[in-house]
């Protein structure tokens, strides 16, 4: 075999789309005619908008990569053994970089960009805590500071994230806070939610020279994450195999889009990408194709996806990064033209299929990524029941070392079996959606 070489460009699925995403609108808070204080540098809302299909990693982000990529594509062999499956299973691992997910992929992208246009700090949100990590260690490599709002629950889950982007120089903040408008205003939601932590940072960039750092949903870092897929499809021709069905989790889109995105290449075939979210943040499978806001400050651009509302909490959950209420629009555009497929799981399954993994081939998942683990497994005994062999590809974004608590919780028999979230906890918060446009736009 060559010995595999990260890609030189990212891959842009909008070059690949024969429809327009609906635009963006103003928040019905702020006049149409106002202007934003600009946090996002150009460079990358260039990227945002482009129809090209590659974009050129830049040489000193390219630098940071090689670092720790090419990521390993591996062969899940004991796992089809216990399995007793005659699918192909394998699995891209994302986990041995110094945040420990995937999320370094577009940190390190808009560490670069953000200071080249001048930012001194950048402010995130985080819920499990692999973007702030990520950022933290970013920061780190660029000589920025960096501000973390991590949501409660998820904080006082995993106090070692915190150790480790304190380690890094971070400011860590639990969300909500005392310290910000949006925190005062949602005090009573004590374990916090990702859009409350979310509009917390969005208010830290008051501060001069601080910018608001958007991890997951933003099309852009989508983009940054197709290394993933890319890898993937070369390394999968090494073992003169192609994929035909892709399997990630899904929180706001970036770990599915980046693996799943170059699959969707006319060059592929037809490939089947499922994303697998938690049964208790169904923004997908249960979820509204509408505008809506993307934080609970409620004062950014109206983005039109797949949601369950801006002021959806939901039920106490381990994959604390899968919280987000709703979906990147990209994502939500293909799913609404059925160009991928979404699954919804409960997280004693899950957890289920982890340990299975974890005891089959020696890697322990962050709970986000078991999803996409026990995605894959639903997929293999699918096939078997169908007299099929497919190759199945699953991304492992992220390890679970900092997650022992969550698996402390399910041996001892205390996470629930099943965690509900009825019709009536959607509609509530669908009932706070802000007014539609009264008009068909572009790609709706």
């Amino acid at each position: 075999m060559t010995t595999p070489t990260p890609p030189a460009a990212w891959y842009n699925v909008l070059a690949d789309l024969d429809f327009e995403l609906p635009p963006d609108l103003p928040p019905p808070t702020r006049p149409a005619d106002a202007r934003l204080d600009p946090q996002v540098p150009l460079s990358l809302i260039r990227q945002e908008v482009t129809r090209e299909r590659w974009v050129p990693i830049p040489e000193e982000v390219a630098r940071r990569y090689a670092q720790w990529r090419v990521t390993p594509l591996r062969r899940a062999t004991e796992l089809e053994r216990a399995l007793g499956t005659r699918a192909r299973v394998y699995y891209k691992y994302e986990g041995g970089n110094p945040s420990g997910s995937h999320k370094l992929n577009t940190a390190i992208a808009q560490a670069h960009y953000y200071k080249a246009a001048g930012a001194k700090r950048l402010a995130v949100a985080t819920g499990a805590g692999q973007w702030g990590t990520a950022v933290a260690t970013a920061c780190h490599m660029f000589g920025l500071e960096c501000v973390v709002y991590m949501v409660r629950t998820s904080l006082e889950n995993k106090p070692h994230r915190r150790t480790i982007m304190e380690m890094l120089g971070a400011e860590v903040i639990a969300s909500p806070s005392g310290g910000t408008a949006a925190g005062r205003r949602f005090a009573h939601e004590h374990a916090g939610t990702l859009s409350i932590a979310l509009a917390e940072a969005m208010e830290a960039t008051r501060q001069p020279g601080t910018r608001f750092c958007a991890g997951s949903g933003e099309t852009y870092s989508l983009l940054h994450n197709t290394v993933m897929g890319l890898e993937a499809i070369d390394q999968l021709t090494e073992f003169g195999e192609r994929a035909d069905v892709v399997v990630a989790g899904l929180g706001a889109g970036s770990n599915f889009g980046g693996l799943a995105f170059p699959f969707l290449r006319p060059d592929q075939g037809r490939v089947r990408c499922v994303s697998v979210e938690p049964a208790a943040c169904p923004k997908l499978t249960r979820g509204r194709y509408a505008y809506d806001f993307t934080d609970s400050s409620e004062q950014n651009p109206l983005q039109k996806m797949y949601t369950l509302g801006s002021r959806f909490t939901p039920p106490r959950m381990h994959a604390g990064g899968l919280r987000y209420h709703a979906t990147a629009k990209v994502v939500s555009a293909l799913y609404e033209r059925g160009m991928i497929e979404a699954t919804a799981y409960q997280q004693r399954d899950v957890f289920e299929s982890a340990v299975l993994f974890a005891r089959s081939e020696g890697l322990v998942p962050a709970p986000e990524s078991a999803h996409a683990v026990h995605g894959a497994i639903v997929e293999a005994a699918k096939a078997d029941r169908d007299g099929t062999s497919p190759v199945i590809l699953f991304s492992l974004s992220g390890h679970g070392l900092f997650d022992m608590s969550s698996y402390r919780s399910y041996l001892d028999g205390q996470v629930d079996e099943e965690v509900v979230v009825t019709d009536e906890d959607i509609e509530r918060s669908l009932e706070h959606l802000p007014p539609q446009p009264e008009h068909q736009t572009a790609g709706v």
